[in-house]
C-alpha cells in the first residue's frame, strides 16, 4: 500500500516511528510476520481475524501484531463494534516494510513467506518462472534497475478495487550449483 492510499482511506499520513534499523529489521525477521503484513495490505483485520487466517492462536499472534504495530508497519485503525457488543481493533499494513533495506541474513525469511503462500495458493493461479542466465557486470545492473523499477511502478499504483490479490516474488541470485560445476568454487561477491 502506498501514502496515497493511505490517505486515500482518509486515514492521515501512515505513522512513522523513531529511525531504528536493528528494531525493523528484528520485526521484519520472521515469516509470520510478512504474511500478516501481506493479509493486512488491503483491508484491515483484528487480531482474531488474523489469527484465524493464518491457522494461529489469538493470543500468540497479538505478539506479532504489536511487534508490526510498534515499528509503524502496522497500524491500529480506531476500534470498531465487533460481535456480542464487543470492541475490537482492525489493523492495516502501512506499506512502509516495501521501503524499509533488508540485510541479506533476512532474505531466508522471504523465501519461508514466499513458500508458505505459494504452498496455499491454487496450482492454477500459480506462474512460477526459473531461469539461468550468462551475464556481465553492465547486463546485471541494467535486468536488476528495470525489475525494480517495473515494480515500484506497480507498487505506486493505486490498487483496483474490483481487482484480485496477487503476490509477487522475485530473486536474483548467484547460481552457486552451476559456478562449482564450471570449476569456480567461490561466490560471486557484490
Amino acid at each position: 500500500m502506498t501514502t496515497s492510499t493511505w490517505r486515500a482511506l482518509g486515514l492521515g499520513a501512515p505513522p512513522e516511528p523513531e529511525p531504528d534499523p536493528d528494531a525493523d529489521a528484528k520485526a521484519l525477521a520472521s515469516a509470520l510476520r510478512l504474511r500478516i503484513l501481506r493479509l493486512c495490505l488491503d483491508e484491515p483485520h483484528t487480531n482474531k481475524e488474523i489469527a484465524h487466517a493464518l491457522g494461529r492462536n489469538p493470543g500468540s499472534m497479538l505478539h506479532h501484531v504489536r511487534t508490526l504495530v510498534a515499528r509503524g508497519f502496522l497500524a491500529a485503525l480506531p476500534e470498531r463494534e465487533g460481535p456480542r457488543g464487543s470492541r475490537e481493533v482492525p489493523y492495516l499494513a502501512t506499506g512502509r516494510s516495501w521501503l524499509t533495506p533488508l540485510a541479506p541474513s533476512q532474505y531466508p525469511v522471504l523465501v519461508e513467506a514466499f513458500v508458505e503462500e505459494v504452498a496455499e495458493a491454487p496450482p492454477e493461479s500459480t506462474q512460477l518462472v526459473r531461469l539461468g542466465l550468462r551475464l556481465d557486470a553492465a547486463g546485471r545492473e541494467e535486468l536488476t534497475e528495470r525489475v525494480v523499477a517495473l515494480f515500484q511502478e506497480f507498487a505506486d499504483r493505486e490498487p483496483d478495487p474490483d481487482g484480485e490479490p496477487y503476490a509477487v516474488f522475485y530473486a536474483f541470485y548467484d547460481d552457486v550449483q552451476r559456478r562449482r560445476a564450471a570449476g569456480h568454487p567461490k561466490p560471486l561477491a557484490t
